[in-house]
């Protein structure tokens, strides 16, 4: 009995007629799964919830350090209690709001309480006391009606200081997706439309429902005992018409209901992927219908243009004119959709992940999928997380690059696509590449959480199995977290595996570190339970290192450093200070590479960069790393994409690979990947894959060599789209010319095939020296496998870790080589270091 009651209630909720009270309580450890879902719900317990049948509010709670993710705030005062958290449709739970802060509110809050809970609205108070507020006494009020989807933010100012206060209305809100404003309410979109999440706000001029809309009110400047109360409502919806409707549904406007049904004239597709983009003068609002094709907004009486779209149709224009209060039913018939079906695998005929590149053909211009954050239609590309997929494509003529990583070939097609149909394109990706007994991994990656980006989650996994990266901690900005929950989902354990993991994040001298594995996160705990971040970079490695008990197997790493300050130059004053003295024996490795560079066979610690007229110096942290080697600092180098997008800066650029005992990703063992790469067993690449042994060893290893004689045995294989044709053997960081090998110089030493290198090769030492082996495509780049993408930019390249050489039998000894140049302490300007350079020239 008690089932079907609660059948028919959740029926009843579904036609948006529940009787259910609106709630407001704070989130306790036993409400903890009321919390609402979605790409950026940030809700944790002590939080609490305004709640009604339609929609949940998170406002977070008065608790230390209280904050959205990174990108909000992030640092000293950057707490947010009081600011609203989570927005979201009850139906869908699609948080999309990262945070809104009415009045840019920021920093401690001194209470927060419940007022209302009810039958017909709830209200929860925020207050900032003037004591705590340099004498501006704040007070924000949410209001949650029954049968709205949308909070009446009410705050009230009173200047009690004797100065003088400009009082800033200036709301700060985030998504960051598309925006604007509609007859005087403001819109944003989700960054991604496809995920259907968008709000929308307007000022009124009361709190009751029915009040007028008004403009933006003006800052106010108060005097002493003065007082302000300004009011806005703040809508959720499924899109930005939507949210609008939502908005103007609280107001005194006049309104009509426009109800809009999209159908596929062949009745063959889903017409979901529209957008109806509506028109009123010259202001413009989007609007998404539900998968079937249907919508429903509210808008004031009017004439309105609609534009219905959808890549692979023609589009559709219409008018319409709302005259009265009644629904006006609107019914389109949409063209038959075309595009590609796909249907992609290995040499096994197993599906398997992939990319596709869309390059316009002739008359044709190249498609513009979708935002650069998501994996399914990202600018010019497709990531996809197996081999069998569509994509709506206009009809014309395309070429296609298929590929799946630097170990596999790639597909090249040209294909016609005729209207209303689907071109089938089918091939196997051979994997051309032999990497056994190593698997491709990277360290350093992002999404959503993060907060310094919006790729999807699900998005950033999908990019990095389509760019076939085998093993991939978990490594989101301050915030414990697990990818595991979306490798399941999407099907995908059996081509990555990752660990928890974490980057923890500040400003200054402290640095970022990353460091897995790590305690299972809470996620109803500030940063899923992470640690805080400290201003010596020694304190948080060292934090990392012990957070949730001691791990001799876990590691930690420093990313994207400033090696200078880390190193020689603690305050950066242009005067050698030792740095922080200690700090490289709490750290397990380095990224060495820069994302966007391959200067391992640099010459000097800095480079001129120039954007436009704009020169300036960065550090080459390649050429500093091998300083280090030489000053006894047996630093491990990495190399990672830290990806933030999808296209532009994704995953693939940059990768590791280190030894395993089984090659399947699901099998990997985390602590043997940690260990081996604790042990220096490390190989970095932007495509080549490099294989070296010296005396038969690999990197990572001290050998004997009393007779200063090493043999060398150095295997380099590259894919159908990468090559090389310089092979170059480092000594103590230097390039000896004896051990330089070019197309150029040794024709018979490279080949043409996948194999590009293959050579047992002789050194003679006289002296200790470590040895690293690079391989290098000096005339080529990686445009057939990223296309317009950023990564198209590297060079191919990849070398190894050091083998250490003992030729004395006592032991390895550092020779302390600087490499011609001193070691680096700040950086010069760029006009200094033309006129360092021009001086060496002379010299």
């Amino acid at each position: 009995m008690k089932k079907q009651l609660f059948l028919l209630y959740s029926f009843i909720c579904s036609l948006n007629v529940c009787f259910a009270t609106v709630e407001a309580f704070e989130v306790g450890p036993d409400q903890a799964d009321q919390l609402p879902k979605g790409k950026e719900a940030d809700g944790i317990v002590g939080d609490f919830i305004l709640r009604n049948e339609l929609v949940t509010a998170v406002i977070a709670g008065n608790q230390p350090l209280r904050r959205a993710n990174m990108g909000t705030f992030y640092g000293e005062g950057g707490t947010s209690q009081g600011c609203l958290y989570d927005f979201t449709l009850n139906k869908r739970h699609n948080d999309q709001l990262t945070v809104y802060t009415p009045g840019r509110q920021r920093g401690p809050i001194s209470h927060i309480r419940v007022n209302q809970s009810g039958e017909d609205f709830a209200e929860i108070e925020v207050v900032v006391s003037a004591a705590k507020n340099k004498g501006l006494y704040k007070k924000h009020t949410y209001q949650l009606h029954a049968g709205a989807k949308g909070l009446v933010v009410t705050t009230f100012f009173r200047n009690e200081n004797k100065v003088v206060r400009k009082i800033s209305l200036d709301d700060y809100w985030k998504p960051s997706g598309k925006s604007g404003t509609f007859n005087n309410v403001r819109w944003v979109d989700a960054v991604d439309p496809s995920d259907k999440g968008s709000y929308a706000v307007g000022w009124l001029d009361g709190a009751v429902k029915g009040s007028a809309l008004i403009k933006r009110p003006s800052a106010p400047t108060l005097k002493h005992g003065e007082s302000r109360t300004v009011t806005r409502f703040i809508a959720v919806g499924n899109s930005p018409a939507d949210a609008y409707g939502n908005v103007i549904a609280y107001t005194d406007s006049e309104q009509s209901i426009l109800e809009v049904s999209l159908k596929d004239e062949a009745e063959a597709s889903s017409t979901g992927s529209s957008t109806v983009a509506i028109a009123s003068g010259n202001q413009l609002i989007p609007a998404y219908p539900s998968e079937k094709g249907h919508l429903t907004v509210g808008l004031p009486h009017g004439s309105y243009s609609l534009n219905i779209s959808d890549r692979g149709r023609k589009s559709v224009k219409m008018e319409v004119l709302l005259a009265d209060s009644k629904k006006e039913a609107v019914k389109i018939l949409l063209p038959k959709l075309s595009g590609v079906k796909f249907k992609i695998d290995d040499e096994s005929g197993r599906d398997i992940p992939c990319k596709v590149q869309f390059v316009g053909i002739g008359e044709t211009p190249t498609p513009n999928l979708g935002p650069q954050n998501r994996a399914h239609g990202c600018v010019d590309q497709w990531h996809s997380e197996t081999g069998e997929f569509e994509v709506a494509l206009d009809p014309g003529s395309y070429r296609l690059v298929i590929t799946r990583g630097i170990e596999y070939g790639h597909l090249i097609r040209e294909i016609k696509v005729q209207s209303g149909k689907f071109t089938l394109v089918q091939g196997s990706l051979k994997r051309l590449v032999d990497s056994s007994g190593w698997v491709s991994t990277d360290f350093h990656n992002h999404s959503t959480p993060s907060g310094d980006n919006q790729c999807g989650t699900d998005d950033r996994i999908i990019n990095l199995a389509a760019e076939h990266i085998e093993f991939a901690p978990t490594t989101e900005h301050n915030r414990l977290y697990d990818w595991a929950p979306h490798i399941e989902k999407l099907g995908l354990s059996h081509f990555l595996s990752t660990i928890v993991g974490l980057e923890l994040t500040g400003r200054g001298a402290g640095s970022h570190h990353n460091a897995f594995p790590l305690p299972k996160p809470n996620p109803f705990a500030q940063d899923g339970g992470a640690p805080v971040f400290q201003t010596d970079p020694r304190l948080n490695a060292i934090a990392l290192q012990n957070f949730g008990g001691w791990d001799p197997d876990r590691w930690v790493h420093i990313n994207h450093p400033n090696l200078s300050e880390k190193f020689w130059d603690r305050n950066q004053d242009g005067k050698a200070d030792g740095g922080f003295v200690g700090y490289s024996d709490l750290i397990n490795g380095i990224e060495s590479q820069n994302f966007r560079g391959n200067d391992i066979l640099a010459t000097a610690p800095w480079k001129i960069t120039r954007v436009g007229p704009r020169k300036s110096v960065r550090e080459v942290r390649e050429f500093i790393w091998l300083q280090m080697l030489n000053q006894g600092l047996r630093t491990r180098a990495i190399a990672v994409a830290d990806a933030h997008s999808v296209y532009g800066n994704g995953v693939g650029g940059w990768r590791t690979y280190i030894p395993s005992s089984s090659d399947a990703p699901s099998k990997i063992d985390s602590k043997e990947i940690i260990q081996n790469a604790k042990a220096g067993r490390l190989m970095l690449t932007t495509g080549p894959y490099l294989e070296v042994t010296a005396n038969g060893v690999r990197a990572g290893s001290e050998i004997p060599a009393t007779s200063g004689k090493v043999k060398l045995k150095i295997k380099v294989q590259c894919t159908d789209w990468v090559d090389i044709d310089r092979v170059q053997v480092l000594v103590n960081g230097r390039q000896v010319p004896d051990y330089n090998y070019t197309r150029k110089s040794h024709p018979d030493f490279f080949g043409n095939d996948v194999i590009k290198f293959d050579r047992a090769l002789e050194l003679q030492l006289k002296n200790d020296a470590h040895i690293i082996v690079v391989a290098m495509g000096e005339e080529h780049n990686l445009r057939t496998g990223y296309g317009t993408s950023t990564n198209s930019q590297l060079r191919p390249c990849a070398y190894i870790n050091p083998i250490w050489v003992d030729v004395d039998g006592k032991g390895f000894q550092h020779n302390g080589d600087t490499l011609d140049w001193p070691l680096p302490v700040s950086k010069p300007s760029a006009e200094k270091f033309e006129t360092m350079l021009e001086e060496r020239k002379k010299s």
